[in-house]
């Protein structure tokens, strides 16, 4: 855990996209608890800096809708279930967070009154002026968008300072650098280049919405969960899309 005694965050209210299969670790399936302990811990650790927390969870370890889906299920059915996926990644946040003393409050955009509050816009900002961590599931609610264009989305919602997109590589290159040993890693880069040079940063829905509502986004990779904290008192790691 990174001392932070004396370090003041630069964000005051963060969206936090974590993807499912990050949760998952070297599984690249269902849960791994000591993956999440660290994700949880360093979240904490941000919510007890005064940073108001909001996060959107994926579902790919569990099931990815287009990719699990495809040639076999009707599409957007098969996003229904990946929205259903992202719920149960929810909870193990939300249960985990909860046993290390922080308050925490899940909503999802898909009612389910047993297990969650359904998503109000209002009541999600109240929780987080009060010190709760909000987790969304299920998404936009809608088939056909990515939880990337969710994160956004929630984002543009509550007034989110930037968008803080945890993924299992370390910022946008210029290719993929599995494939291209050659790729070059951008310290910043804009919306339009995005679009315009279709990098897999995230989705181009997702990367105009938040060209649109000048929100700017960090990539980083979540493989060490304090890089969340070191993005949020400002050490430049990942890439800067804005």
């Amino acid at each position: 855990m990174l001392d932070m005694e004396g370090v003041k965050p630069v964000y005051k209210r963060i969206l936090l996209k974590i993807s499912g299969e990050a949760l998952a670790g070297a599984n690249r399936r269902g849960l791994d608890f000591g993956v999440i302990e660290k994700v949880c811990t360093a979240v904490k650790q941000c919510a007890d800096m005064g940073v108001e927390v909001g996060i959107v969870v994926g579902g790919g370890n569990f099931w990815r809708g287009v990719k699990d889906g495809s040639g076999r299920i009707e599409r957007t059915r098969a996003d229904h279930m990946g929205m259903l996926a992202t719920v149960m990644n929810c909870l193990a946040l939300a249960d985990v967070l909860e046993n290390m003393g922080a308050e925490v409050r899940v909503q999802t955009a898909i009612e389910m009154k047993a297990i969650a509050e359904p998503y109000i816009r209002l009541r999600a900002m109240q929780h987080l002026r009060r010190g709760r961590i909000v987790i969304f599931g299920c998404g936009t609610g809608s088939p056909f968008f990515s939880t990337d264009t969710a994160a956004v989305l929630k984002a543009a919602e509550i007034g989110a300072d930037a968008i803080l997109l945890a993924k299992n590589i370390d910022g946008v290159y210029s290719a993929d650098p599995r494939i291209d040993p050659s790729a070059v890693k951008y310290d910043r880069i804009s919306y339009d280049d995005i679009l315009a040079r279709h990098l897999e940063a995230m989705d181009s829905t997702a990367t105009s919405l938040s060209m649109d509502n000048h929100i700017p986004v960090i990539l980083f990779a979540l493989e060490d969960p304090q890089n969340i904290i070191r993005v949020v008192s400002g050490e430049k790691i990942g890439t800067i899309v804005g």
